[in-house]
């Protein structure tokens, strides 16, 4: 890369929140052929050539593992090009230099890390002549208008400055972990404007868009010079309708506005907000709330999934799937995208990756995004909690850490792409490498930290856990429950290993003593609702329908509820349907009480929830600590709508061939599944008839259609089958 050749340069003695522009100005004598700019900095930049956005990259150059990873940009701005320019570049603190971050850079730890930019500029003239244009000190810098920016900040912007330019500072910083760009861009996506403009019980005015989404606001007035507009962000109100805010923590998660004078347009330029609703906190005489909307922000992907069923409610979450899945999948798979989080935690990553495989073409996404786990991973195995590892806090545990195997053996799966298992299969070894190194008991792990079965409800009456720590890991055996991960991580490792033509009879031999050891300590103590799916989904249980036929008389005795958390939650439904108990499976997803998937949709939900009552029956939240209204971890629930109620499964890698195998219920009258996969577009639909169950299947691939148990092989082609309800 050209960029190479730079220097970075910055402020002089700028303080660590001044967000600086820097400045080139250069001539162009004779017609350009071609021109491309190589950028990037230690935040998020915005590039302007001749007062002209360069590129649609927002929040560039994204989030990656920055002390290995820092990604370049490449811009074609041949044809923002004049004879006279001006190359801008304006660069905010972003995620590299984020509040909660520890100290990042090479420098004194007691030095802050500034505000730096790398640039270079090739000119090729229509002659033959080239011309590069590098960052150095020939480069200009002031103070940006923006006054203040951050992720959970949000951003300040004072229109009235008068930008100071004076030389730019070259320093000595790596250039050893710029890369090429690798993952897709975050582009602006959709428009979404007000549903409607109130005055709350306290008198405060609110902006309700009617939708959760991540993004930003964007308005447009006519103003004095010097006034103000002040936005406030937040997710939901309170039980009396007001404004609500302490679920976002210590994100400030605002916009300040200081007015120029005249017609004016603003967008925030180097943050994002989770929000539904906007509260207005100062505005120019005259505004209204027909002059702002919001901008919906995601990574760009392209929707391969589907569904639409006769069930209002239900179709709500299928919509609530789709935003969450677009509010989190911005740069990483992050956990939250309000409050002062927004973590890419791997347990929450790998728990929704086949339904994340199945709405979106994800495949650029995670690729980029397990090169930075695989650069996070330590020497001696371990895999961090969150990836980046900027924020890490400890290694991730069961279910958590276990994302370095789980989830490029989800993508081999659903796009049959072997380089994800060739790129992670050293990484995945490494992972089961480790393990034994500090498990107090061989062949199992024990005796370690976990998140458990986070956010579990199996939790006894009588139980005192010894800190909210562990109240909020569940009643599971915290041994057991590691042991099952370690399990299936060695089971991914073999079957990983026999595709890509490793030896893996040293696995085998592993796998061979885990699965043994599990049953003999655990197997006579599966208790809780997680214990026994993780033991039937792992394989490990010695009568797996014995097992599941007590799983099911377990949700009945407790109210037909779920009990799960996190990592026990994605598997129910499945085991349940697996082991004769679909009928069951169904009753937890259409459950509209707490705890079940409708609840929140009851409650006016359009996101998902990261707790089931995180708003009350009453009205009160369930805490403001922890308490995000758009998390994906439970709308993994989707791929058991795509998989096992529309029936829609892969018989070989990528859906080279497929199973149609649906399982309706009569509580609902008809539901619709369409899956484009590699092969093509896959859809199955059924409805309930009057002389039976009308299915509605296409497959673009050999397949094999199982309906109530007999079995069809059909070749590429549409069916539609009439079938008796033996319901």
């Amino acid at each position: 890369m050209l960029i190479q050749n730079a220097s970075w340069i910055e402020k002089k003695n700028a303080e660590s929140t001044v967000v600086p522009v820097f400045r080139r100005t250069f001539s162009c004598a004779s017609p350009v052929r071609n021109a491309c700019l190589e950028v990037t900095c230690d935040g998020v930049y915005e590039a302007v050539l001749n007062d002209r956005r360069v590129g649609r990259f927002i929040l560039a150059p994204g989030w990656t593992e920055y002390r290995k990873r820092l990604q370049v940009q490449s811009y074609d701005v041949t044809e923002l090009l004049q004879e006279d320019n001006t190359l801008d570049i304006t660069v905010a603190n972003g995620w590299y230099r984020r509040t909660n971050a520890p100290w990042t850079g090479t420098r004194n730890p007691d030095e802050f890390l500034p505000a730096m930019a790398i640039a270079a500029l090739r000119l090729s003239y229509a002659d033959g002549r080239e011309e590069v244009i590098l960052t150095d000190e020939r480069w200009q810098v002031s103070e940006s208008n923006v006054t203040l920016s951050g992720i959970f900040i949000g951003e300040d912007a004072d229109m009235t400055r008068s930008l100071d330019f004076e030389p730019a500072k070259t320093c000595d910083y790596p250039k050893a972990m710029l890369i090429p760009q690798e993952g897709p861009e975050v582009h602006e996506q959709e428009t979404v404007y007000p549903g409607r403009s109130f005055h709350t019980p306290k008198g405060e005015w609110v902006i309700d868009f009617g939708q959760n989404l991540t993004g930003y606001m964007a308005f447009e007035l006519t103003a004095r010079a010097g006034e103000r507009l002040s936005i406030s962000t937040a997710e939901v109100l309170d039980r009396d309708g007001n404004f609500y805010t302490a679920n976002y923590r210590s994100a400030r998660s605002q916009l300040h506005y200081i007015c120029k004078d005249g017609h004016q347009a603003y967008r925030p330029r180097f943050t994002f907000f989770g929000f539904r609703y906007l509260r207005i906190d100062e505005a120019p005489e005259g505004f209204t709330a027909d002059q702002i909307h919001a901008v919906v922000l995601h990574s760009e992907m392209t929707r391969t999934g589907w569904l639409e069923s006769t069930d209002p409610m239900l179709n709500q979450l299928f919509s609530n799937t789709i935003w969450s899945q677009k509010g989190n999948y911005l740069d990483i798979p992050t956990d939250c995208p309000q409050r002062d989080e927004r973590y890419g935690w791997t347990g929450d990553g790998q728990i929704f990756c086949r339904a994340a495989t199945y709405q979106y073409d994800v495949r650029q996404f995670f690729r980029k995004w397990l090169a930075d786990m695989r650069a996070a991973q330590h020497d001696n195995g371990w895999v961090p909690d969150v990836v980046p590892s900027l924020t890490a806090y400890k290694p991730g545990g069961a279910g958590w850490s276990d994302s370095v195997t789980i989830i490029p053996w989800q993508l081999y799966e659903t796009y049959g792409d072997i380089s994800f298992l060739a790129d992670m299969y050293p990484a995945m070894e490494k992972w089961i490498a480790y393990i034994p190194t500090v498990s107090t008991t061989p062949d199992l792990w024990t005796g370690c930290w976990t998140y458990g079965d986070w956010l579990a409800l199996d939790q006894p009456d009588d139980w005192v856990p010894a800190d909210m720590e562990q109240a909020k890991r569940g009643y599971s055996d915290d041994d057991l429950v590691c042991s099952a991960f370690y399990a299936n991580s060695v089971s991914i490792v073999i079957r990983a290993g026999e595709i890509l033509g490793r030896d893996v009879s040293r696995y085998e031999d592993l796998y061979s003593r885990i699965t043994a050891k599990f049953k003999a300590t655990f197997g006579g103590k599966l208790n809780t609702q997680t214990e026994k799916v993780l033991a039937l989904h792992f394989g490990l249980a010695d009568d797996p329908q014995a097992l599941a036929d007590v799983l099911a008389e377990q949700i009945v005795a407790c109210g037909t509820h779920l009990q799960t958390g996190l990592l026990g939650t994605p598997y129910l439904l499945h085991e349940l349907s697996r082991y004769g108990h679909a009928n069951l499976a169904w009753s937890l997803l259409l459950r509209k009480e707490y705890p079940g998937w409708l609840y929140s949709v009851s409650r006016s939900a359009t996101t998902t929830w990261e707790h089931w009552d995180g708003i009350k029956p009453d009205g009160t939240f369930w805490s403001d600590d922890m308490n995000s209204y758009n998390h994906y971890a439970y709308a993994s629930v989707a791929d058991w709508v795509f998989g096992v109620a529309c029936g829609i499964q892969p018989a070989a890698p990528g859906f080279a061939r497929a199973v149609i195998a649906p399982k309706p219920d009569a509580r609902l009258n008809g539901l619709s599944a369409i899956l484009d996969t590699v092969h093509g577009r896959i859809r199955s639909a059924w409805k309930h008839m009057a002389d039976g169950i009308r299915y509605e299947i296409d497959v673009p691939v050999a397949a094999e259609i199982i309906l109530n148990g007999e079995s069809r092989k059909v070749s590429p082609g549409k069916y539609v089958i009439l079938v008796p309800d033996e319901s």
